[in-house]
């Protein structure tokens, strides 16, 4: 009876502690990784490569999530999307988070300086401590601009991807690296337009609250405009071929019609949101299969 309910306690702690890392953010990060690997080397990396890299990624990504969530403790109580998080509920204690994040942190850059390179550990974990510490404790209370400058930190593993290849950076690395930076407003302003009143209530200053929807839909067109331009801007580097550009026209006329409509009835933000997803996935889907078939 007694190892029954000690299963039964160690499950959802278990749980609660993968909650914290947030799990769907990262997979759509490490998304980013792996075609940049493949660009860099022309080919497949090595699967061992890759497998390391994913990993080091991982383990930053959880660690700085789970320190935002630290942070950010007070105001997600107050947000119905974010009051069922392990901290707010009581699950995980936050000094046991911030343990578990700092350990998580700090074991990404040792893994990835072990099995890839310096270079890929440091960036991984510039990007740790600009998530914390620029957009969560810097820019996310004080500044409308707080994702467009904090969207960097998610930009990050492009970089980390190429480096984890050659051990340097090269213009097509901060081509991806623009991509998603550009990206990730529009993509969030369409979640922050469904949770306004959330933010609204916690005094977080995201677009929406601040100058209202209307030019909140504005800025996500202007922003998808930008990010499908800068798409293009890797078609001019010899590290794609055809098929990325052609995919790149596709999807960016696909997320532009997607944006105008979005702006024109100001319906539907969750699913311009999920839209914006299948965006940079297919963007970057191209990427990794245009130097295995070329």
């Amino acid at each position: 009876m007694s190892q029954t309910r000690t299963a039964s306690y160690r499950a959802p702690t278990l749980r609660a502690y993968i909650e914290l890392t947030k799990p769907r953010i990262i997979e759509l990060l490490l998304i980013t990784t792996v075609p940049a690997m493949a660009v860099a080397a022309g080919r497949w990396p090595g699967t061992w490569l890759v497998v390391a890299t994913l990993i080091g990624g991982t383990l930053s990504a959880g660690g700085a999530n789970t320190i935002n969530q630290v942070l950010d403790r007070d105001i997600d109580v107050k947000m119905v999307r974010t009051r069922g998080r392990p901290i707010p509920t009581g699950r995980v204690s936050a000094h046991r988070a911030i343990v578990f994040g700092v350990v998580l942190g700090a074991a990404g850059f040792v893994w990835l300086w072990a099995t890839t390179n310096l270079l890929a550990g440091v960036l991984s974990t510039l990007g740790l401590l600009f998530y914390v510490f620029v957009y969560t404790m810097l820019l996310k209370r004080s500044s409308v601009q707080n994702i467009v400058i904090g969207g960097a930190a998610g930009a990050v593993p492009p970089l980390v991807g190429w480096a984890a290849v050659t051990g340097s950076l090269a213009i097509p690395a901060w081509i991806m690296f623009a991509i998603v930076f550009y990206w990730t407003p529009p993509h969030f302003w369409a979640l922050s337009l469904k949770y306004r009143e959330d933010y609204a209530a916690a005094g977080v200053p995201m677009l929406p609250v601040v100058v209202g929807e209307q030019k909140t839909l504005e800025h996500i067109m202007r922003y998808t405009v930008i990010v499908v331009a800068v798409s293009f801007l890797l078609s001019f580097t010899d590290a794609v071929g055809p098929l990325y550009t052609s995919v790149a026209v596709v999807l960016g006329g696909f997320i532009l019609i997607a944006a105008w409509r979005l702006r024109s009835s100001g319906e539907r933000p969750m699913q311009f949101f999920g839209w914006t997803n299948l965006y940079l996935a297919g963007l970057f889907l191209a990427m990794l299969v245009d130097p295995l078939v070329t």
